[in-house]
C-alpha cells in the first residue's frame, strides 16, 4: 500500500496490524520529516518522494511475495497432499491443441491486470522461446501459473494447463541433456530463501522427519548466501506474521534418474542468462524434513533452516497411497478426474466451475451425461438440491437411451437421486429410487458386494 505521508498519523497505526497487507511504501514531500516514526514500523519499507523509486521496491517485493507464497502441503496434516501425484498426473496427461496459446491470450486482455505489451509478446513470439525461458522471464506467466497453484484457480489451471505440459516436458529433455555431461553423480546441495505463514511454519516442525510437497515449479539456488540474504532474512524482518525460511535441500542425482525426478541449471536458458545460479524441479516434487533449526540474528527470532532430502517417486509408503486413490478415481481421466479431486478435498464450487465448463464444451452424449451427473454431486453437496435433481434426472435420461436397462450407470443415478429427494424430505420417493437401484445392484452385482450394503442402508434410513 502508497499511503501519504499527511495521512500516517490517522492510517497507518489502524491498518498495519492487517495480516493481508504484507508492505506499506510512504510517499511524501520531505523524508526527514516521516523516517524517524516509519522506522519503527516493521512494515513500512521505505519513505519516499519520487514515485519511480517506489515503483522499483514494487517490483522487488511483489517478487518476493511471488517467492513466498508457493503452495506447500504437508503429510499428515494437509488433505492435499494425498492428492499430489495424481495432481501432476492430471495436468500432464492431457493434449494441447493449436488454439491453447490464444485461448490464453484472450482470458488475459478479459482480466485488465496484465500488461498488453505483455500480452502481445506472448501471443506472437511464444513459440520462437522456450517454455523456461518464458517462466523465469519478468512478465506474467509466473505470477499466474503460481496463484493459479496455489489456489488452485480453475480458470487459470484450464488455460495454463499447456504451459504447465510444456514447461515439464522441456525440463524434463533437458535434464536427460545436462545429466549426460555430468558424470559424477554426486549430491549436491540446493538453497530457496522464502516467507513462510506462522501455520505452515507450524506445520513444517509437526511433520520433522516426514514429507513435504512444494505445489509448483520449484525455484532454488546454488547461491546460499543469495537465498538467506536477499529472501530468507528480510521475510523475517519485516512482517511478524511470517517466518523467514531458508531450505537447505540435499539433492541425490540417482535419485532423479531412477524416480523420474527433473530439475535443469537454467543458465543457458533462462531469460537471464548467464546470470544466474538458478535449478528448477518440476512441479510437485517431494522432500523429506531432516531437521530444522534457528538461524542466529542480532535483529530477530523468526529466522529459521529447514534441511530437506530429495524424494523419489518409487517412495512405498506414498505410492501405496497414490495407487489406493488412483483406484476411488477411475471414471475419470483430465480435466474431469481434477473436478473429482476437488470434490473430495471439499471444493465444490470450483469442481462446479469444471464441471460447467466441460459439459458446455461436450462432443457426445456420453460426456454430456457424465460431466451432468458430476454435477449432480456437486449441486448436491452444495445444499442446491433442485439442480442436483435436474443434473442427475438429465443424465439417466441419456444412460437409458444408450445402455441396457441393468446397467451400472443406471444403479448409480437413481440412487443419487434417491439421495436429493431423502436430503429435502420426500421419503417416499427416495425410498422408490432407492428400491429401483437395489434391483438394477442385485441383477449385476455379487451377493457379498459393499453396495448392496449401502443401499439397504439407505432404504432403512
Amino acid at each position: 500500500m502508497i499511503v501519504s505521508g499527511a495521512l500516517e498519523q490517522h492510517i497507518i497505526p489502524e491498518i498495519q496490524a492487517c495480516p493481508q497487507l504484507d508492505s506499506i511504501y510512504v510517499f511524501c514531500d520531505d523524508q526527514s520529516v516521516h523516517e524517524p516514526w516509519a522506522n519503527a514500523i516493521s512494515k513500512v519499507k521505505g519513505v519516499y518522494t519520487k514515485i519511480e523509486p517506489i515503483c522499483e521496491a514494487l517490483q522487488k517485493d511483489c517478487k518476493q511475495c511471488d517467492r513466498g507464497m508457493i503452495s506447500i502441503s504437508f503429510r499428515g496434516i494437509d488433505s492435499l497432499f494425498m492428492y499430489t501425484q495424481l495432481l501432476k498426473e492430471v495436468f500432464l496427461e492431457i493434449d494441447d491443441d493449436d488454439t491453447a496459446v490464444k485461448e490464453l491470450v484472450n482470458y488475459c486482455r478479459l482480466q485488465g491486470d496484465v500488461s498488453n505489451d505483455h500480452i502481445d509478446k506472448l501471443e506472437q513470439e511464444y513459440h520462437l522461446q522456450s517454455p523456461i525461458w518464458w517462466y523465469t522471464a519478468p512478465y506474467f506467466l509466473f505470477t499466474m501459473l503460481n496463484r493459479g497453484l496455489r489456489l488452485m484457480d480453475v480458470n487459470i489451471l484450464l488455460k495454463m494447463g499447456f504451459f504447465i505440459r510444456n514447461l515439464h516436458q522441456h525440463i524434463e529433455n533437458l535434464h536427460g541433456e545436462q545429466q549426460s555431461i555430468n558424470t559424477t553423480g554426486a549430491k549436491f546441495e540446493v538453497y530457496r530463501g522464502q516467507s513462510l505463514s506462522i501455520e505452515d511454519f507450524e506445520k513444517l516442525k509437526q511433520t520433522q522427519g516426514g514429507l513435504m510437497s512444494f505445489n509448483n515449479f520449484l525455484s532454488t539456488t546454488r547461491n546460499r548466501n543469495l537465498s538467506l540474504e536477499i529472501y530468507a532474512r528480510p521475510a523475517a524482518l519485516y512482517n511478524l506474521n511470517i517466518v523467514g525460511i531458508l531450505f537447505v535441500m540435499i539433492i541425490d542425482p540417482q535419485i532423479c534418474a531412477t524416480s523420474s525426478v527433473p530439475f535443469v541449471d537454467v543458465k543457458q536458458v533462462g531469460f537471464f542468462e548467464d546470470q544466474e545460479e538458478e535449478i528448477l524441479f518440476t512441479t510437485h516434487t517431494i522432500f523429506r524434513i531432516d531437521h530444522i533449526k534457528q538461524i542466529d540474528d542480532d535483529h530477530t527470532d523468526r529466522l529459521w533452516e529447514a534441511h530437506l532430502n530429495l524424494e523419489g517417486n518409487d517412495n512405498n509408503e506414498l505410492n501405496t497411497l497414490t495407487a489406493h486413490i488412483r483406484e476411488e478415481l477411475t471414471w475419470d481421466t483430465g480435466w474431469s478426474r481434477l473436478g473429482q479431486i476437488l470434490i473430495t478435498l471439499g471444493e465444490s464450487s470450483k469442481a462446479k466451475q469444471i464441471y460447467e465448463i466441460l459439459l458446455e464444451a461436450a462432443s457426445s452424449d456420453d460426456e454430456r451425461a457424465n460431466y451432468s451427473h458430476r454435477l449432480g454431486i456437486v449441486y448436491n453437496d452444495m445444499g442446491e438440491h433442485s439442480k442436483a435433481l435436474l443434473s442427475y434426472e438429465r443424465s439417466l435420461e441419456i444412460w437409458k437411451i444408450a445402455f441396457p436397462p441393468n446397467h451400472p450407470n443406471l444403479a448409480a443415478a437413481y440412487n443419487n437421486i434417491g439421495l436429493v429427494y431423502q436430503n429435502i424430505g420426500e421419503h417416499s420417493k427416495a425410498i422408490s429410487s432407492y428400491e429401483r437401484s437395489l434391483e438394477i445392484q442385485n441383477i449385476v452385482l455379487p451377493p457379498n458386494d459393499p453396495d448392496l450394503a449401502a443401499s439397504y442402508n439407505n432404504i432403512g434410513l
